[in-house]
C-alpha cells in the first residue's frame, strides 16, 4: 500500500486512463456480418452474363469477370449457379465515356493522359422469386491512361481497371449497404 502513495498523481491518472482507451479505441467495430437487413438471407449470388448498351465489343465478359471477381475478394456472399443461388445480379453496361486530362503542349488537340468512366446498371433479384428486387443501383468506375500511338489498344488495355472499381463499388453497396 506504501507503494501506491508513492506513485506521483499523474502516474496514477495515466494508470487508471489506460483500460479506458483501450475498450474506446473499439468503438465502431463490429463482430459479425455486416449486411444491409434486406440481404440478411442471401448467402450465395449467381452472377449471369451482363448485357451491353454500348459499342464496345466484349465489354460485357470484362464487366462481369471484374463484378465476380469483386465478389470473391470481398468474401460476404460467394458466387455460384443460378440454380442453387439465392439471388440472382442482373447487370446492364450503361455507358462508357472517355475524356481528355492532359493535351499536348505543342497540340491541344492531341491528347497525352485520357481517363474513361464506366456505367453499369444492375438490379439483385430474388432466385425463388425473380419479380421481386433485393437491390438496384448504379456503379461507375475510371481509370486513367496514357494515350500511345496505338489509342485502341490503350482504351481497351485500361477498360479492366475501370470495371474492377465498378464492380468493388457495386459489391460494397450489397455487402456493406453503402
Amino acid at each position: 500500500m506504501n507503494k501506491l502513495r508513492k506513485i506521483p498523481g499523474t502516474m496514477k491518472f495515466s494508470i487508471l486512463l489506460a483500460p479506458v482507451l483501450l475498450l474506446v479505441s473499439c468503438a465502431g467495430y463490429q463482430l459479425g456480418e455486416t449486411k444491409p437487413r434486406s440481404m440478411a438471407r442471401v448467402k450465395t449470388i449467381a452472377v449471369p452474363m451482363f448485357s451491353n448498351s454500348t459499342l464496345f465489343p466484349r465489354a460485357e465478359a470484362v464487366a462481369t469477370s471484374a463484378v465476380a471477381a469483386a465478389f470473391v475478394q470481398d468474401g460476404t456472399y460467394r458466387v455460384a449457379k443460378s440454380d442453387n443461388a439465392d439471388a440472382i445480379l442482373k447487370g446492364n453496361i450503361r455507358r462508357i465515356t472517355y475524356k481528355n486530362l492532359r493535351g499536348s503542349r505543342f497540340d491541344v488537340f492531341r491528347p497525352e493522359d485520357l481517363g474513361n468512366t464506366v456505367s453499369i446498371d444492375w438490379e439483385l433479384l430474388d432466385a425463388k422469386d425473380p419479380t421481386k428486387v433485393l437491390a438496384s443501383g448504379r456503379s461507375e468506375g475510371r481509370s486513367e491512361f496514357f494515350a500511345s500511338s496505338n489509342l485502341q489498344t490503350a482504351r481497351n488495355n485500361a477498360l479492366p481497371d475501370a470495371f474492377q472499381g465498378a464492380g468493388t463499388a457495386l459489391v460494397a453497396r450489397l455487402a456493406d449497404g453503402y
